[in-house]
């Protein structure tokens, strides 16, 4: 550590570590098309890794499909399920005339309590 003295160096600045002896582990890149905005995303990953045939794209959030070579690679959807949205949960648990009969029970609550704010409002006037 004589050799190596700390002064005069700005601790955390730089690092006294050299990649020495460091092996790093082999590594490939892939490219990625976009299905929507047509732009190419380059990642990198390990040589071992399993690759995905997509991935979402940088940009616009799309997907982007793996490009082999001059084409790309066909992604089949058939068996994904398509997202359940707030709207297909609240079915399930009510029907049309029930969820009806809440909306017109809160719009009635939300009239009353204008109605009494407008009369409190006309009184201090």
């Amino acid at each position: 550590m004589a050799d190596r003295s700390l002064r005069g160096i700005r601790l955390g600045a730089q690092s006294l570590q050299s990649e020495e002896g460091v092996v790093f582990h082999e590594r490939i890149q892939k490219t990625y098309a976009c299905t929507a905005c047509g732009r190419d995303t380059t990642l990198t990953f390990a040589a071992d890794a399993e690759v995905p045939e997509t991935w979402e794209c940088r940009t616009c959030g799309g997907e982007a499909v793996l490009r082999v070579g001059d084409g790309t690679v066909s992604v089949d959807h058939s068996d994904d399920k398509a997202p359940r949205t707030h709207w297909d949960m609240l079915l399930e648990r009510r029907t049309i005339p029930e969820l009806e009969e809440l909306l017109e029970e809160r719009l009635n609550y939300i009239r009353a309590r204008r109605g009494a704010a407008d009369d409190s409002s006309k009184l201090s006037a």
